[in-house]
């Protein structure tokens, strides 16, 4: 399972031309799902996300997390292109992606995960074609994969 992480002053998820999610402050996160991947993977992802402290305090240092801050939210977003293979060609192959019934069980399954440690998270639409608006904060920008976790690992947080 593959995320970007991005930290926003709010990001919106818009298809055709309803508006589907919105959130302020949060993270908006790009998440992929690959044909090996597990619920567990998720699980862990998930709880790496929403301890991640990347947040400013007073003092100006990335010292806070999601739940320091009480608006704050995730809009997580389906992205099976983050398991684009383009190292041949120009066209990229979408191989190592999940297919869409595993991807999207996964990507639920993650999205419960976060709402499990207390984070509020809107979801984009899984499978449909979404216009997505961002207004980064930083920019701060964290890519977290499971590829290569290893099976003693997945209890770890």
């Amino acid at each position: 399972m593959r995320a970007v992480v991005q930290r926003v002053m709010s990001a919106t998820v818009t298809v055709g031309t309803a508006e589907v999610a919105t959130i302020g402050t949060g993270f908006a996160i790009l998440v992929g799902v690959g044909h090996g991947d597990r619920a567990e993977d998720g699980e862990r992802l998930a709880a790496k996300i929403a301890a991640l402290r990347v947040f400013e305090d007073p003092t100006g240092r990335m010292n806070l997390g999601l739940r320091d801050l009480p608006a704050a939210g995730v809009l997580a977003i389906p992205q099976f292109t983050l398991y684009a293979d383009v190292r041949r060609g120009r066209r990229p192959d979408f191989g190592a992606a999940a297919a869409p019934s595993h991807g999207e069980r996964l990507f639920a399954g993650f999205c419960g995960s976060l709402r499990g440690e207390g984070v509020d998270v809107r979801e984009g639409r899984f499978g449909a074609q979404m216009r997505i608006a961002l207004d980064c904060d930083g920019p701060v920008t964290i890519i977290l994969t499971s590829d290569g976790w290893a099976e003693g690992d997945l209890g770890a947080k």
